[in-house]
Order: structure tokens, then sequence, then C-alpha cells
């Protein structure tokens, strides 16, 4: 039996964020059920950093971590992950809304057309976020990866938990391929998988749910949109950027309930993304380059669980990211750290109370 002081269930950027911060301080090993760490959301993530996503309480983390995203230290990487490309939020209604304090502006009409030229009449009011960036997702994630395992952490695929039991503060981990590893901790990363993993360790669910998020490629009759900046609706019913001189990503900003799995697009939900796209510019849809769908967990109040199940000893939450995962990683796995490791909090989230991520929210 391999014997580790923490076991991390899931690659994905949660575990791979968390392992990287902890692993130099105990010995750690991530268990990945399939052949490769961030297969499902994290591998599939049209992710941009963007900070009016997810409230006021994702924003702290949000913000926390643009630094990090934008210059990291040299040990963890040789350039950044954000590549700026701002956001319109548009409406054809009330002025959209943004979380107090971050930076936006009002734009006219003129404006409007000069940034997404073709927009239809019935979009009058919109406002500019020029934050808003592209994140390097397959970086970022490999260089987590790669500093875990710099700092001593080990990494299992095809290792899929099948059970836990705990006895005498100590974990027995069994595997799907009839091997076991023990620990002092479990930490819960398992995105979609998340209340399952908890099940499976003898602690009751909290609620985590998938959710499926529907996004394709699509060649446009308009040329110049590769820097086209993020669009989306203040009433949430889609979102789209520039991927090519001519093509877009495009999303109807879908939430689909789901059970965990290998997540496909419907039909029916690129038919409707595409539907919406023709309401808000007047570009022809030529072709569908490619699409894909991926899996978005969330909590019943939408805001991540990070820290220890007060009901079973030495099981820890580190789940619920929803769609924010990736631009919150470097500040959620160093406050996610500090309270698994019981030592004070890194400067880049002292700011940050963790209680609010707590699973004893829920209790």
């Amino acid at each position: 039996m391999s014997d580790f002081d923490i076991v991390i269930v899931g690659g994905g950027i949660a575990g791979a964020s968390l392992g990287a911060e902890i692993a130099a301080k105990r010995r750690t090993v991530i268990i990945e059920a399939e052949s490769q760490c961030g297969y499902h959301s994290t591998g599939r993530s049209a992710a941009f950093w963007l900070e009016s996503y997810g409230g006021p309480n994702v924003a702290k983390l949000t913000s926390a971590s643009r630094d990090f995203l934008n210059i990291p230290p040299r040990d963890f990487a040789e350039a950044g992950f954000l590549h700026t490309r701002g956001d319109v939020h548009v409406s054809d209604g009330d002025w959209p809304e943004v979380p107090t304090g971050i930076k936006v502006q009002q734009l006219g009409r003129q404006e409007l057309e000069q940034l997404i030229p073709g927009i239809r009449p019935r979009w009058t009011k919109a406002l500019f976020e020029p934050g808003c960036a592209d994140i390097d997702v397959a970086g970022l994630h490999a260089a987590y990866l790669r500093q875990f395992r710099k700092r001593g952490g080990a990494i299992a695929t095809r290792a899929r938990l099948q059970r836990a039991e705990c006895q005498a503060g100590r974990w027995t981990i069994s595997l799907d391929d009839g091997s076991s590893i023990a620990a002092s901790v479990i930490v819960d990363a398992a995105g979609a998988w998340a209340d399952h993993v908890a099940e499976a360790c003898g602690v009751q669910p909290r609620g985590i749910e998938p959710k499926r998020r529907t996004m394709a490629q699509v060649r446009v009759g308009r040329t110049g949109l590769k820097a086209l900046p993020l669009v989306d609706d203040a009433a949430g019913t889609f979102y789209f950027k520039g991927e090519s001189d001519s093509s877009i990503w495009l999303s109807p900003h879908d939430e689909i309930e789901t059970d965990p799995c290998d997540a496909a697009p419907d039909e029916i939900d690129i038919a409707i993304a595409i539907d919406r796209f023709q309401a808000v510019v007047d570009w022809p849809v030529e072709r569908i380059e490619r699409k894909w769908a991926g899996l978005r967990s969330f909590a019943p109040d939408r805001l991540p669980v990070y820290g220890f199940d007060s009901r079973v000893r030495g099981f820890f939450w580190c789940a619920g990211q929803g769609g924010f995962g990736i631009q919150t990683a470097p500040a959620a796995a160093r406050m996610a750290a500090a309270v698994l490791l019981g030592e004070a909090p890194d400067e880049m989230v002292e700011h940050v109370d963790p209680a609010i991520f707590s699973p004893d929210r829920f209790d």
C-alpha cells in the first residue's frame, strides 16, 4: 500500500493548483480517474479572466489572481497566461449590472457599432469592461502540474477512487484496479464527481451539481474578428468572442442539468446558440467548424466550496468552482492551502475570508 499525507482526488485545475501549493510541505499524490489530468472541464474550457463574473465574493479571488496570471513567478512559467481582449456587456433593456468597484465604461450606440460592426439596432445599451482577458488554460494547467511534480508530488492516472474508509485518523483509499493508498487527508477536487466521491468516502454530499455548457466554433461572413471583444448580454443568454479572422467561439450560455459524464453537445443547443447570435449581429453563419461541451459544477449557492468537512475528520472539499475555477485558481489555491495546512494566509488572499467558502455554511 502506498502511503501519503494527502490524496487529492481529481487532476483538473482545482486539484493541480492546490497540489502545487502543498506538495513541498506534505507527501501528496493526485489520483485521476481518466488517462490524463483535466480531461473533462479544464481541458474544454473557453476560459477568460472576467472580474465581473461570479458575484462579489468570487470577484475577490478573481482580482487577487490577476497579477499571478499576468506575470507569474519565474520558477512557475516563462510568460504570462493572459491576453487582454475586453468584454462588451450588451442589453436591449436596462443597463447591465456589474459588481461595485469593477472598472467599466458606458458605450453609446456609435461606440458600440465601432466595436461590434453589424450589431443590430435593438441593442441600445452596453458597458465595456476593458480588463477582460483570454486565459491560456492548457499552459496554466500544465504549469501547475509541472510545479506539483517538481515539488515532490506524484500523479496516478487511470486511478478511480472506489471507496475510502477512515480509521484511527488514517484513510484507506481503494482504487478500481484493486490497489490502495493510505493518507491522513482526502481532498475532494473531483469536479462534477465531487458528491459521488464524498459518498464513496462516507461523507454527506453538499449538493454540488454538474451543468453542461455548450460551445461551437463558427465561421461567419465577416473578417477582422480575431481581436473581437468578448460579447455577452445582460440576461445571460449568449456570449461570443473572436477566434480567427472570420471565426468566433459561441455559446448559448446554457447550464443543462446532467449526471457526471463525458459531455457532448446537443444539436438543439447549437441551434439555439446560432439563433441567439443572429439576433445580435447581421453576420451570416457559413458553417460550424467544431463543437464541444464541458461540465461546470455548482454548489446550491453558486459559491465554491473550500474547507474541511466538520462531520468527517480528514475530508477536505475543493469543489463547486462553476465557470470561474480557472480565473480564480491562483488565489483559491493559496487560500485553500492555508486552510488545509493550518497556516496563516498568503498575502495574496489575506483580505479574503475563507469562511465564506466553508462547507459548514450548508449545515
